[in-house]
Order: structure tokens, then C-alpha cells, then sequence
């Protein structure tokens, strides 16, 4: 018989209630030893077991007692199998919170019966009875970790079934093709497979986009629930650090007039607007022979090398110079660039953006795209129109809810990879006319791939690796 697993579901700091979990085949009967109204205890009624009596989906006043004490007045809500979150006899005890009640609570469950749940145990339960796919199992944890709206919404979407509808759909269609090319080779009087081929690589490059624009949303959702890693850089004493501290709204980093003050990466988690950035602040990036700030250097040039957006900083005061161009001509081309002309308040500055980009000396397709800001981290002004150009840039408006899956998860980026990969094969076997035998086999792997996002075809080590992430009683 499955063990009765409980956990605490809430946090372990003082709060209003805490909520002790409980799910499996003896919830009701451990429950029934630790539960009794006010007026009566279980072993007094001659009744049958009080849980067992009651309705799925109620709540019940009570307390729980331990011995001749009571250990605290409760809610006790009851819901029974199936129609619970695992699929199982369910119990969950709302107590006072804190941490003290609810260890006490926990301990005694444990003592008449009960096992400690493992890290998301509950809802790998209700992946194992069929209350939900793995997709959406993944997507519980990924709603709880949730760090911005963006990642919300995703998250609840898959939640939902987006990602599994998507998926099924998918699946179905390569497999309506795999069983035509099976029942044609066993039973080639009736069926014709001749033209097929060319008939199969329409059906499948359609296919092949869908997953491809999947890949892409996957590629723009990650950074956007995960968070934009955004790197401050520029040459020394441009104002990094200040940018640093207004976008953080505190004093982060060390603000000095010497140049090369910062001298290794700071980074700070940043809420802008809905959109998550992880801001990096660098050391300037110059030629010296300065051993630490060397270091530092390389640090920030390894930075620029992982970026998602770059806000680059110019003092314009002084003219852009070939130490400019060397660093802005590094940045890959996967990172968008923001050019941030700080200095505005001082005498010389305001620097005309238009003579920034002839100076530049660069080729236009690096800046066409990356807005020139106007700023002054003394004065904060141009701060408004900062914050916009990188709103702007990452739209979560972008991506709808209502027909475009958008997923987070790398576990199931990579098997889009995979089934992009097999489907690949698939067409380049067509194109090179292969047999029709050996087509399904590459058919069959982009099948299985798909089948593993949603746990249809995901051996037991999968399955314990994803729910291993959970937190407890989850």
C-alpha cells in the first residue's frame, strides 16, 4: 500500500496560519487519532472514524490534541480521493502560524503513521495518478519561483494545459503518418506509398516551423522569466557606477571622481517596470598595466561575452575614441546595445547623437537599433526615457496567452531541439529518397521527444530529477 506522506506547506517564519498537509490511503484514520471537536474526542463517540464521515471539500473546526493536551485550535479541511490535488485521500490542518505549532502538528502526524513528504512529493503524486502531465507539473514549481509578471503569466498558462495541448497536437500528427507508413509496409496491396514522400514533407515542414517558432518563444521567455542579464559598461569614470545605484534605487556600488574604481563585476536583481534584469556593473574597460584592475577588466569584457543587453556609457564630455569602438565592436550580436550619454549636466555635455554615431566610426547596423539616451545620473534627467528604451526592447506584450505557448523550462527547450533535429532528418531522408522504413525511424525519435516534455515517454530518473527541484510539501 502507498505510504501517507505529510509535510508543512507554508513557510517556516512566523505568519498568521501555517498548513500541515497530509495525502495518502490513511490521512483520515491518522487524522481521526489527532482531531476532536470541542465537546468530544474521537475514542469517546463509539462512532465510525470521524473523516470518513464527513463530505469532500468541507472545513471543520476543531483542535488538535496530543495525550490529555491540546496542541492548538484548527481548521481541519477534508477532501477526498479522486477529486484532490494528488489524486488521493487528502487532509490539509490550518494551525496558528509559526514555527513551533506546526513542527508539533507535523511531529505528532508522524508519530500515529504518517511519512515525511519529500521535496514536491504531492505533486509527483499527481503526476503518477494522472491529475496532471509533466508539463504541468513542472509548471507548479515554476508559478512558485515565479520572479515578474512576464514569468506569471507563462507559468500559469502552462499551468492551464498550454504547453500539453500544444504538444498532443503535435504528436498526433506525427503519429497519423507513422501508422500510414507502418500499415503500407505491412500491408502494401492496400496501401500506396508511392508519392508519399513528397506528400510527407509537406505535412512535416509546417511541423518543423511550428517547433522552430516554439524554440524562439522558448529563447525570449527564458531571459524574460529568468531575468535580462544586463551589463553597465563603458571606459573609466563614465558614470557606470551611479547608473548602477539609481537603477537599483541604493547605494550598490562605490561612486568616486577617480577612474577605476570598480574593480570586479557587482551584480543587483532589478524589478523595471514588470521586467526583470540582473544589472552588472563593471570595471572600466581600458589598456593598463595595472595588475587588479587588469582583472577586473577581463571580468567585465567575460560579462559582455554573456549578455542579453548592454547599456554602454558614455561620458560626453569627452569624444568617443578607439577604446570605444573596440569594446562596442565585442559585444555579440545577440545582446541588444542601449548607448547611454551620461553626463548631460556638465558643461560640454549633452553630446549630439548623431555626432556620436559618425564619431562611432561604426557600421550603422550597430547602433541603427540601439537607442542613444541623453542622461545625467546627477540630475536623474533622461532617467524616464532610459527606462522606457529598455522596457521597450523586451515587449512581454510581445508574447499573447491565449494561442501562443510560450515555454520557460530548459528541459523541454532542449527536447524541442531534439524534435526539431529528428524531423530534420526526416526531410533530408525524403529530399535524399530514402526508404520509407527508415524515414520512421527518425519519425518515431521526434515522437518520443515530444512525448518526454510531457512525461509520456520519461523513464523514473527524469521524473525524481524534476521533482527533486520542488520545495517541501509542495
Amino acid at each position: 500500500m502507498e505510504k501517507t506522506i505529510a509535510a508543512i506547506s507554508t513557510g517556516m517564519v512566523p505568519s498568521g496560519i501555517s498548513i500541515v498537509r497530509m495525502s495518502g490511503p490513511e490521512a483520515f484514520d491518522i487524522a481521526d487519532k489527532v482531531y476532536h471537536k470541542k465537546s468530544m474526542r474521537p475514542e469517546d463517540t463509539g462512532k465510525k472514524p470521524l473523516f470518513h464521515r464527513m463530505k469532500s471539500h468541507t472545513i471543520h473546526y476543531g483542535y488538535i490534541f496530543d495525550g490529555e493536551n491540546d496542541i492548538d485550535e484548527v481548521l481541519v479541511s477534508v477532501m477526498k480521493a479522486p477529486h484532490t490535488f494528488t489524486g488521493e485521500d487528502t487532509i490539509e490542518i490550518n494551525c496558528h502560524g509559526g514555527m513551533l505549532v506546526a513542527k508539533k502538528v507535523l511531529e505528532l502526524l508522524l508519530r500515529k503513521g504518517a511519512s515525511a513528504a519529500e521535496p514536491g512529493e504531492f505533486t509527483k503524486r499527481a503526476f503518477l495518478n494522472g491529475r496532471m502531465d509533466l508539463s504541468r507539473a513542472e509548471a507548479v514549481i515554476d508559478v512558485i519561483d515565479a520572479k515578474n509578471e512576464f514569468a506569471l503569466k507563462a507559468s500559469l498558462s502552462q499551468l492551464k494545459g498550454s504547453v500539453s495541448e500544444k504538444v498532443r497536437k503535435l504528436r498526433d500528427s506525427i503519429l497519423d503518418d507513422m501508422s500510414f507508413i507502418e500499415a503500407a509496409l505491412d500491408d502494401p496491396e492496400h496501401y500506396d506509398l508511392d508519392g508519399f514522400g513528397e506528400e510527407l514533407e509537406e505535412k512535416l515542414l509546417p511541423v518543423k516551423a511550428e517547433i522552430q517558432e516554439m524554440i524562439r518563444r522558448a529563447d525570449y521567455g527564458s531571459v524574460m522569466a529568468e531575468g535580462v542579464k544586463t551589463v553597465i559598461a563603458g571606459k573609466p569614470n563614465a558614470g557606470k557606477s551611479s547608473l548602477l545605484n539609481i537603477l537599483a534605487g541604493y547605494e550598490k556600488a562605490i561612486v568616486t571622481d577617480v577612474a577605476g574604481t570598480t574593480r570586479d563585476v557587482l551584480e543587483v536583481p532589478v524589478l523595471l517596470k514588470n521586467i526583470s534584469l540582473i544589472l552588472m556593473d563593471t570595471a572600466g574597460i581600458r589598456d593598463t598595466e595595472d595588475t587588479v584592475e587588469k582583472i577586473g577588466v577581463d571580468r567585465a569584457m567575460d560579462a559582455l561575452s554573456q549578455a542579453d543587453l548592454v547599456l554602454y556609457v558614455i561620458d560626453s564630455t569627452t569624444d568617443v575614441d578607439e577604446e570605444d569602438r573596440k569594446v562596442i565592436e565585442s559585444i555579440p550580436e545577440k545582446a541588444q546595445i542601449l548607448y547611454v550619454l551620461n553626463k548631460s549636466d556638465l558643461a560640454g555635455g549633452g553630446a549630439d547623437v548623431e555626432k556620436v554615431k559618425k564619431t562611432l566610426g561604426l557600421d550603422k547596423k550597430v547602433y541603427e537599433n540601439s537607442p542613444m539616451i541623453t542622461f545625467s545620473a546627477e540630475t536623474k534627467e533622461g532617467l524616464p526615457a532610459l527606462e522606457d528604451a529598455i522596457t521597450s526592447l523586451y515587449n512581454a506584450e510581445e508574447l499573447t496567452y491565449n494561442d501562443q505557448v510560450v515555454i520557460t523550462n530548459a528541459r523541454q527547450k532542449a527536447l524541442l531541439f531534439e524534435t526539431e533535429d529528428a524531423l530534420s532528418m526526416v526531410i533530408s531522408g525524403i529530399e535524399d529518397g530514402m526508404s520509407e522504413e527508415f524515414l520512421v525511424v527518425d519519425l518515431m525519435n521526434a515522437y518520443t521527444a515530444l512525448g518526454k516534455i510531457i512525461g509520456e515517454e520519461v523513464g523514473d530518473d527524469v521524473v525524481s530529477r524534476v521533482f527533486e527541484k520542488f520545495c517541501m510539501g509542495k
